[in-house]
């Protein structure tokens, strides 16, 4: 057992957290930023404006799509990698990374093949016909960013994996290196070079690569999760269903901003026709950038809430090998604390500032109507993110505990079941506003579920004997 090892089981809880969760963080809300960036710089450029950022909203579900297979890998990785070595399994911790190097590579290439081939028809699936500019911007930001899938899949994946290695400051750094990167370039392309769409995209896909060469830098000087031979580069079907199993939480809590943003997207287009304001042709990409723009803002408080718990991965995974439940209960506790306290910050801005957040966003520069919906979206899309943010929370925990099942199964009913399906049955009823209703609702439910499952784990971590993993 190495010294990195032997502190999972022996070091204070709160330090732990402070060094694996907060890189963690760093790391997913850099990543959240580089989409959230463009769609700033684009925002408040006279030239694409309102537009621009439809075109925007339009394309980052999709961007999403590559986002969700990455951590599914990479944080499948990381719970297998901790709990292997919580068992004294070096070999196995070895395998699973050279596995999940390969897959990345595999997914990355194969998405990039499959966007380039369905563009027009992916584009018109999220929306991007609501008007003619919008569908034009979408089109261009569109190509480029297929262009960087490989790097960004490549990268995005390996971020746990050498978390998991016991490098969380690299892995932080790796992704925030390519971030600030692109934050330098947006200005400079957008407004000084005047690339428009084209240079938003292309500023985001040079950070990409620069956060994905990091990676490979790193890999090899990773000790205890090295793979030791070509074969652990093979692809093993039964430990791939295994480590990838552990990663779906991760991927159902990503893919559902894809779903429900198609489901959104699409009732956005046909009730905001209904609209007397937003059915005139020069407002009608009001509905799509504003909603856009609040589920970005949600996305930033989710990353932190998501990167707190993935951090605690190892920690978890760990202990639980280890036989540590005593541990494993009070990051449990800590975790929740941290979420709720998360979600407050987040409740507080959406419901007291949501003026200030949509002027981030060029909102000077457009109509009475596109402040006036922000506002009003802001507010009532967000109502609940503080029961939104503990139910991400329990997700991942029990991802992280080994509970493969019930984190799925869960995950897909707030997800698919309540995310999907009230974003589709309430505008029926409501028209636009029961499109922001859809989000309060699905996490009411979710967490009545919740606080079940909370209960439940708790009990289980103050009994003596195994914990049962599926």
């Amino acid at each position: 057992m190495n010294r990195t090892e032997n502190r999972l089981s022996t070091e204070s809880i709160g330090v732990l957290m402070r060094e694996y969760a907060i890189p963690c963080v760093i790391s997913l809300l850099v990543g959240a930023l580089y989409n959230i960036v463009d769609q700033i710089f684009i925002a408040n450029a006279s030239y694409l404006g309102s537009y621009g950022n439809a075109a925007n909203t339009v394309v980052f579900p999709l961007t999403v799509v590559a986002l969700s297979l990455a951590v599914m890998i990479g944080d499948g990785c990381c719970a297998y990698v901790s709990i292997a070595l919580g068992q004294q399994r070096a070999d196995k911790a070895g395998k699973s990374t050279g596995n999940a190097i390969t897959l990345s590579l595999c997914v990355g290439f194969g998405l990039m093949a499959l966007y380039l081939l369905l563009q027009d028809q992916l584009i018109t699936l999220f929306g991007g016909t609501v008007n003619e500019q919008t569908y034009t911007f979408a089109k261009e930001y569109f190509f480029y960013i297929t262009l960087g899938i490989p790097f960004y899949v490549f990268g995005q994946a390996m971020n746990p994996v050498i978390r998991a290695g016991g490098s969380p400051r690299f892995a932080m750094a790796a992704t925030l290196s390519g971030a600030i990167l692109n934050l330098i370039l947006d200005p400079v392309f957008i407004y000084g070079l005047h690339l428009g769409m084209m240079g938003a995209a292309v500023a985001t896909v040079i950070g990409q690569v620069v956060t994905a060469v990091l990676s490979v830098w790193e890999l090899p000087r990773l000790k205890s999760i090295k793979p030791s031979s070509r074969e652990d580069f093979r692809l093993d079907g039964n430990l791939d269903r295994r480590m990838l199993l552990l990663g779906v939480t991760s991927f159902l809590s990503q893919i559902s901003v894809v779903a429900s943003m198609a489901a959104v997207n699409n009732m956005i287009r046909k009730y905001g026709a209904l609209d007397p304001i937003f059915s005139q042709a020069a407002y009608a990409q009001i509905p799509m950038a504003v909603i856009g723009i609040v589920m970005k803002f949600f996305q930033i408080i989710i990353s932190v809430v998501v990167g707190l718990a993935a951090g605690c991965i190892p920690l978890v995974g760990y202990n639980i090998g280890a036989g540590r439940k005593d541990r494993v209960k009070e990051i449990f506790r800590t975790l929740l604390i941290s979420e709720t306290l998360v979600g407050a910050i987040g409740f507080v801005l959406a419901e007291f500032f949501p003026d200030k957040l949509i002027a981030i966003f060029g909102a000077a520069q457009e109509s009475s109507y596109y402040t006036s919906f922000a506002v009003h979206a802001f507010r009532t899309y967000l109502f609940l993110i503080i029961p939104a943010c503990i139910n991400k929370a329990c997700f991942i925990f029990l991802q992280a505990m080994g509970k493969a099942r019930q984190s799925n199964i869960l995950s897909l009913i707030r997800e698919v079941v309540f995310g999907v399906g009230f974003a589709l049955l309430l505008p029926q009823f409501f028209g636009l506003d029961g499109i922001l209703y859809s989000m309060p609702v699905s996490d009411g439910l979710t967490f009545l579920i919740c606080l079940r499952l909370i209960q439940q784990t708790w009990s289980e971590l103050s009994l003596q004997g195994e914990i049962r993993t599926a």
